[in-house]
């Protein structure tokens, strides 16, 4: 009797493994890897996993993806390169997440970028920038890294057409922080701007933590420069427009989509942000669907500079749920397939996408569909002139 009973009770335990690991296997988990609390960038990865998570829970109302529900697995890498690196081991590794999300910071993307494309696990990436980031690691290889967030090089293209088009441009010169996302752009702005034949006067560089930048200014000023293209973090963009107002040197200013961050307008002040014009992956006039989501998600998001990460986030995912639909399948190779791809458009909060990615473009969003904006009395506001009216998509060079 005692060995009858203890059979049974061996066959409900395997039977309990068997329905707990069932249970397990149901779920198709994402990860997302980037910072959540230590730069000022952190707001902006904080964004993006609310839209993750917003399409995670309609995904799983709508019955799942392949009749299993997603979940989110998140690290924070506190915006260090090792970390975020041993972050990526272990979601693919340990976690076993069939695409991951992120990072927040360009940098922390180039220094792991190597890792999925070598375990053959899609990245999408809703926030960083850096132009090289979806680039194969190899002319010809597979490439696991995609976007659906603002392209440096792209926006890059979007200043200079700008550039050329504009009638009050007839001496441009070029300014960029020293650090490497300052001097990364300042090489995009070298090679686009010889695309359109525009010649800078003269190229000026300045600290990322300098609150004083008349010297620079002052040599634009006697070179006559009418026109200055930027590209700077938030903060010293703002010391910029401070240190135009003690030399009384106001040229346009066309600069990077930093420049929507809070740490600039805080830097300059309300009068003086309103100076710079520069591109954002969305209007500050939100469309109606937009304005569903930002309702949504706005109660957890610390201001409306970072809701564009949260709309980038929830498209991206729809995006690798359409692939993996597609695929009939998680894995790696069959989603990325599918991703460079995809059958049927998607209409997303950014907007539709149609056959978005290909074998040789990872990139979702590209300058035609980048919003021109300024500042106005400390709220961003949509910026239109004769110049903007003109831009058609062939005038985007890259």
């Amino acid at each position: 009797m005692t060995k009858k009973l203890n059979v049974a009770k061996a066959a409900v335990a395997a039977a309990a493994i068997l329905i707990s690991g069932t249970a397990v296997a149901q779920e198709i988990k994402l990860g997302f890897n980037g910072d959540l609390s230590a730069s000022p960038s952190a707001q902006s990865g904080q964004a993006a996993v609310l839209g993750i998570r917003a399409a995670i829970e309609d995904v799983n109302a709508a019955g799942g993806v392949l009749g299993r529900n997603l979940t989110l697995v998140v690290r924070d890498d506190l915006s260090q390169p090792p970390k975020s690196i041993q972050n990526m081991s272990d979601l693919i590794d340990n976690e076993k997440v069939v695409t991951i999300f992120g990072p927040t910071n360009s940098g922390n993307a180039m220094a792991w970028k190597h890792i999925p494309n070598q375990k053959k696990i899609p990245v999408l990436n809703p926030i960083s920038s850096a132009t090289d980031i979806t680039k194969p690691v190899s002319a010809g290889a597979d490439n696991y890294m995609f976007r659906v967030s603002m392209v440096d090089r792209e926006q890059i293209s979007g200043l200079v057409a700008y550039t050329k088009a504009s009638t009050a441009a007839k001496k441009i010169a070029f300014m960029a922080e020293t650090t490497g996302y300052g001097q990364a752009g300042l090489k995009d702005l070298q090679e686009v701007s010889q695309l359109y034949d525009v010649k800078p006067v003269t190229t000026e560089k300045f600290g990322v933590n300098d609150t004083d930048m008349t010297s620079q200014l002052n040599k634009l000023k006697g070179a006559g420069v009418d026109t200055i293209l930027v590209w700077a973090q938030g903060t010293p963009l703002g010391q910029l427009e401070r240190s135009k107002q003690k030399v009384d040197y106001f040229p346009q200013t066309i600069t990077s989509w930093a420049a929507d961050n809070n740490s600039f307008l805080d830097a300059a002040g309300k009068e003086l942000a309103g100076k710079p014009l520069f591109l954002r992956t969305i209007s500050p006039e939100l469309t109606p669907k937009q304005q569903q989501l930002f309702d949504r998600l706005s109660s957890k998001i610390s201001s409306a500079s970072p809701f564009g990460f949260a709309a980038h986030a929830y498209d991206a995912t729809m995006l690798v749920v359409h692939a993996i639909k597609q695929a009939g399948a998680t894995d790696g190779p069959k989603v990325r397939e599918a991703l460079e791809n995809l059958e049927a458009p998607y209409d997303g909060y950014m907007k539709t996408y149609n056959k978005p990615f290909s074998k040789t473009n990872h990139e979702a969003l590209t300058a035609a569909d980048y919003k021109w904006v300024k500042w106005e009395g400390g709220k961003m506001a949509p910026y239109s002139d004769e110049t903007t009216k003109s831009l058609k998509p062939a005038d985007f060079k890259k």
